[in-house]
């Protein structure tokens, strides 16, 4: 796979003042790595916009929320492979972020969007996709590779 096929994706981690987490989830019939998993708001960086400008207008279209940015979280990567071909390289770079305005409304492509508990997230971990619970860790919201909660996996598809 040459440097064209790599996607940056970009979003954040939004915390409302009871600090609960917004996720969202895609539609059941949009197939893809992320299917069927909780994950926060985010998606792919377009040309000419900066960081920012991507995540703010990523995190507008996927939930109808105006957000502040705080601090970019440290960026990490996924690769999928299947044997020896690459399906997949994802660079996710992500805000910790708060909301200013709007009333949550999932995109059409989206599907469902909710603010989480801290307790919903340890209810419900095995919903969330492997990178959010990385996205989740480098926040500061989960405890590294707890027994009951392993961050790290065997499987880059989980």
């Amino acid at each position: 796979m040459n440097a064209e096929g790599i996607m940056l994706a970009v979003g954040a981690v939004i915390q409302d003042v009871a600090g609960n987490v917004l996720l969202v989830r895609h539609k059941p019939e949009r197939e893809g790595y992320w299917k069927g998993k909780w994950i926060c708001p985010g998606g792919k960086l377009h040309a000419g916009e900066t960081l920012a400008e991507g995540a703010l207008r990523e995190i507008r279209e996927e939930t109808h929320l105006d957000v502040k940015l705080g601090r970019m979280l440290p960026p990490f990567e996924t690769i999928v492979r299947e044997q020896q071909e690459c399906l997949l390289h994802v660079v996710y770079v992500d805000f910790l972020a708060t909301p200013t305005a709007g009333e949550l409304l999932a995109d059409d492509d989206i599907g469902e969007a909710e603010w989480w508990s801290p307790e919903e997230v340890e209810k419900r971990w095995e919903e969330l996709h492997f990178d959010t619970r990385r996205l989740l860790l480098l926040a500061g919201l989960l405890q590294p590779d707890s027994p009951d909660h392993p961050v790290s996996s065997t499987s880059a598809g989980d």
